[in-house]
């Protein structure tokens, strides 16, 4: 997902992405130890994602402080 994207999304749709991207890298963890993954790459970009959602949070987390 591109951060452009994201950042029309509210405060509220954020969070919700945020648990929704933590669940799937921990289906990912356990379904690489039980059958292995296909796309090896899989768990990096949920991982990426992340990490664009808590960096719009934050950003919108700071506008609202000011």
């Amino acid at each position: 997902m591109k951060a452009k994207e994201l950042r029309k999304l509210s405060l509220q749709d954020l969070l919700k992405k945020e648990e929704e991207l933590r669940r799937e890298i921990l289906n990912l963890r356990f379904k690489k130890q039980i059958e292995g993954l296909k796309d090896k790459m899989a768990i990096r970009k949920a991982r990426r994602d992340l990490a664009r959602v808590l960096t719009i949070i934050k950003e919108k987390q700071m506008e609202g402080q000011k």
